[in-house]
Order: C-alpha cells, then structure tokens, then sequence
C-alpha cells in the first residue's frame, strides 16, 4: 500500500510538473490599442490559432519548429509599420522569452471602404533595376495622392521582389519606403533560397526580411489571406505551384473565424489556374497543382485569387463566387521592355471595396487610368496582316468589345494571338541582341486569350474600337485606314487561268484598290470564294485578304507571233505577292 501511495504521489508530481512545464513554455501575450485590451483577435502560431479574451490576454500550447506568433490584425484597427512592412508578427525566441505583446493603431478612417493597390514581380536584379523600379513607385503616388486622409489605402506585392538577388532585398525596402501605406507581400520563386537540402530551408531568407510566408489579416467586410505556393524541390532551381498541407490546416482554422458573408481574398505568387478546367496530372511551374483543395476551402465565399509570376495579365471567372485576378509584371519584361509578354503595359491593379463590394481596374504605369487597351491597324500583325487587332489587357467574360467601321458595326471576335508592340520589340530589340534563331526564349512573345479582331471591308475608312469593363466605364479608340504610298506604280492584276480567264491592268495603286474593293465587297464573289478551276494556271487563289496573289508588271507580257498579246503561264511570273488588308503588297 505504501508503495503504491508512493507512485501515485510520484505521477501526481509528475503531472503537476509536466503541466507547470507546459504552461512555462506556452506562447502567450497581450493585444492591446492605446493600452487597452483587445478582445477577439485572432492569434496563431501558423498552426494553432486562439482568441483574446476581453482583456486581450491569448495563450497557445507549444509547438515544434514554430517561428513567429502573429495576429489576424482586426477590421477597424492597423499594425505597426516600418518601411511598409506590418509588424502584425514576432519571431519566437523561447531561449529568451516566451511573452510576445501587440499594440494595434485605432484605424481613423472606416475601413468598410478601403482601396488596395497591387503589384507582382518587380523582380529587380542589379541596383539599375532598383532604380527603375523607384521611378515606377512614382506613378503610384501620383494615384493614391487624392485619397490621402480619405481612405485606407494599402498594398499588395504577390512576389518576385527580387530576381534570384536577395543582397538586393535592403535596396528595395529603401525604395519602397517612398509610399506611406503598409504593403503586405508573399514569397515568390525569385525569392526563395536556393541550394539548401528542404524546402523549409527555401524560404528563410525571406522571412527574415518579411515575416511569415502564410497569415491573414482583415479590412472592413473583408478577410485577406497571403499563402506560399512556391515549393522548392531542390536540384538547383526547380520548384512546382503547390500548398504544403501545414499551410492548409492552418488555413482551415483561419477561415474557421470568417463567417460566409465575408469578402474573401486570397493573395499568392504562382497562379491557381488561368483556365476554368483544372489540369491534373502534371507538375506545373505556372500553376498551382493541388489547387482544387483550395477550392474546396473556399466554397461559400465570394473570392477572389490574386497572384503574379507569369508576367501575363489574365482574369479567370471559374464561377459566380470565385475569379483569378493575374496580375502583369512591373518590370514589364525584366526592365528590357516596359511591356509584358502578352502585350499588357508594365503597371499594378486597383481594387476598390466598399463592404463586401469589389471594383478594379488596371493602371498602366505613365497613362491616364483611361488608358485600357491598344487597337491595331490591318498590316500591323505579321500572322494576321489582314484583321484590325485589339488588346484589352484587363479584359474578362463581362467586359465587351465592339468595332464599327465608318458607323458600320463588324464582326469582333476574342482571338488567341500575339501582342504586335511586343513582338515589334522581340524582332528589333530582342533578336538582334542575341546569335541568330536563338533569342531568350523567356522574353519572347506570348499567345494570349484577351485579343479582339475584326476585318474591315473599305480601304481608307474609319474604325472605331469601343471597349466597355464590367462597372460601366466606356474607353474607345479611332483608327483611320489609309490608303499606302508605297505600292507599285503599274501592275497588271491576273484572275483566272489561260481558259475563260480575266486580266485587269490598272495603271495606279488607286486602280488597285478599286479592284480590291470589288473583291472584298462580294463583286465577282464568285471568283472570290472559290478558287480558280484552272488550278495549275490560276493566278488567283481563293480569298483575298491574307492569302497569296501572283502578281506582274505589264511590261513583262509577251507577245505571241502575230502581234497579239497573250497570258503569262503561271511558270513565268517571277514574283507572288500577298495583298494585306492594309494594303500592303509584301513580295513572298
């Protein structure tokens, strides 16, 4: 009996020490403003998450490789800042101490209605970017100088700080500083730590400039969240989009706090997808694999993603409740061009929230806020010499697009296609730079899904591109179509073959064009649709516009040996041309 009391005694004892032990070693502290408690913060650990009471005290249990205790900083309320970095967060140091107090700001202005401003992928690389990249903070300024003391105005930087160079990370910080509103950032690929055995390892350098690599915070009606999807699997630089399922367990206790009616907004580098069917079975760099899970998280809310990393501006309505907002660079084209791959203007995206109401808008950097898109005249794409082009850089399934061509309405359709003053950059800046055939293929232009076209009917005439965005403002742009100067000045125009054929001189590049418009209009339509019967000796070949024409000058006909003039075999024209919309003949 005596033995027994004597272990019971010793595991009492052990049982008091254990829980003396685990409250010793439990993160706890204080929330407070203007020395008052805070209640009903959210406290987290990055696994763990609590509430403060009403005198603002939270406590959480330990846990294993915990870096930083932060706060879900409230609506109504602001963190401390320094050098627009929010110090909602501490690093945990258990060596030294294990209290970790916050002092929240009393936000003076409502945060119901609030605007954010958001940038991707300055990706500076030398101290010449980091410059450049100051000259473009200014435009920026300049937009938020009118809400000063109006409005709470804030930030968001979806990665790629820096390119691979994070001895640059002081440099921007001394740059960034020039705008006076906190900027809540995540860690993009350029901005991990390669070389080091985990992905763990990956994102340290990051931290230890800008905190955490997964929190939340909260604006009026709205919960923000800024997640890392940039997995580093080692072996040099190879990394795949890919949430780690720490990050999603603390995420579903994050979200635990949000009731349904909450704008939500969920902020990472690489996107989760920019197509609304999901890809399954591949490994990707340009979006995020298990992306459904985060879906799944999300259902109930009305979310928005916003990310960079692709240096493409596209927005993806996946359904009523959840879109992508892709966010185009800031370095344009790694500070080469100071546009995009897909064409879209180096800028930053404007949210206005007012409740759980969103409005954007995309800002290019150095235009008027109007400035939403770019029209193209016929001949300006070298795929598509024919069509009048339109970017709409921001476009999505609500905005509309509409062409008229001297007040006559034409048929726009959404093309999948090139930006011409990206590939105009590509051809006289890029390759030229590099040996022939092999330019960076990183910089060379991409195909995007937000391109109109159309094809105008009348030489000379005047086209009219009118683009409309989901909120009502109206941006539109005229292009007049002008007859070239630089057309031969006789041609003989041959259609038909040897049999029944036609031939038509035409002494001008006037004659020229009447014939054109003869052809387009639906005048000898006939001919037009259908290519020549006498295929060997045709010398025109189906539609006009785009398509090749064999063409020669007059003086080159020969004449038979009575005198009379007599058709050219096919064999015999030395040149064949292709007649572009725009007017052009370019010799094939």
């Amino acid at each position: 009996m005596k033995i027994y009391l004597l272990h019971l005694f010793l595991l009492m004892s052990f049982g008091v020490n254990l829980q003396a032990q685990n409250f010793s070693d439990s993160i706890r502290g204080k929330v407070t403003c203007n020395g008052k408690g805070v209640q009903g913060v959210v406290v987290t650990d990055g696994i763990d998450c609590t509430l403060t009471d009403k005198q603002g005290n939270y406590a959480l249990y330990p846990n294993r490789d915990v870096r930083f205790v932060q706060m879900s900083v409230p609506a109504g309320y602001l963190p401390q800042t320094k050098k627009t970095i929010p110090l909602f967060y501490q690093e945990v140091n258990p060596e030294k101490r294990n209290t970790y107090n916050f002092e929240l700001i009393k936000n003076p202005r409502n945060d119901t209605d609030h605007i954010f401003l958001v940038q991707a992928d300055a990706q500076v690389t030398s101290e010449d970017d980091v410059r450049a990249y100051a000259e473009f903070l200014k435009d920026m300024k300049q937009h938020v100088q009118p809400y000063t003391g109006k409005k709470d105005v804030f930030g968001i930087d979806c990665g790629d700080i820096v390119g691979d160079t994070p001895s640059l990370y002081p440099s921007y910080i001394d740059a960034v500083s020039s705008l006076n509103f906190p900027i809540y950032r995540t860690i993009g690929n350029h901005d991990m730590t390669y070389g080091g055995r985990t992905f763990e390892y990956s994102y340290r350098t990051f931290e230890s400039y800008f905190g955490p690599i997964y929190y939340s915070f909260n604006k009026g009606e709205a919960h923000y969240i800024v997640l890392d999807n940039c997995f580093y699997v080692n072996r040099d630089y190879q990394y795949i989009g890919y949430i780690d399922e720490r990050t999603f367990k603390w995420l579903e206790k994050d979200l635990s706090y949000v009731p349904k009616d909450k704008l939500i907004f969920v902020v990472m580098h690489i996107p989760s997808s920019l197509q609304k069917k999901l890809r399954y079975n591949t490994l990707d760099q340009d979006e995020t694999v298990n992306t459904a899970a985060l879906y799944e998280l999300l259902k109930g809310y009305d979310a928005h993603i916003i990310s960079g990393h692709t240096h493409f501006n596209t927005n993806v309505c996946f359904n009523d409740s959840l879109m992508e907002h892709n966010t185009a660079a800031v370095c344009g084209t790694w500070w080469r061009a100071d546009v995009n791959v897909d064409g879209t203007p180096r800028g930053y995206g404007i949210y206005e929230v007012k409740g759980n109401r969103l409005k954007w808008v995309y800002k290019s950097a150095g235009y008027p806020l109007e400035y939403q898109f770019r029209a193209y005249p016929a001949g300006a794409s070298e795929e598509y010499p024919s069509d009048i082009i339109a970017n709409v850089w921001n476009w999505d399934e609500d905005w509309t697009v509409s062409v008229t061509e001297n007040g006559q309405p034409l048929t726009a359709t959404r093309v999948y296609r090139k930006d011409p003053t990206h590939y105009t950059w590509q051809k006289d800046v890029l390759e030229p730079a590099h040996a022939p055939g092999s330019p960076n293929s990183t910089y060379l232009t991409g195909y995007n899904a937000h391109m109109f076209s159309a094809i105008a009917q009348v030489p000379g005439s005047t086209i009219k591109v009118v683009v409309t965005d989901p909120f009502g403002g109206v941006y539109e742009k005229t292009i007049v179509r002008e007859i070239p100067s630089n057309l031969p000045a006789q041609w003989v125009f041959t259609k038909g073959g040897v049999r029944g054929g036609q031939q038509n001189a035409v002494s001008d590049r006037k004659g020229l064009y009447q014939l054109y418009q003869q052809l387009r209009s639906g005048a000898r339509r006939k001919q037009q649709d259908s290519p020549c019967q006498y295929g060997r000796r045709a010398l025109y070949h189906g539609r006009m516009a785009g398509r090749l024409v064999a063409v020669h000058h007059s003086g080159n006909d020969h004449k038979g040996r009575n005198g009379h003039q007599r058709k050219v075999p096919r064999t015999r024209i030395r040149n064949r041309y292709e007649i572009l919309d725009a007017g052009v003949l370019r010799r094939r």
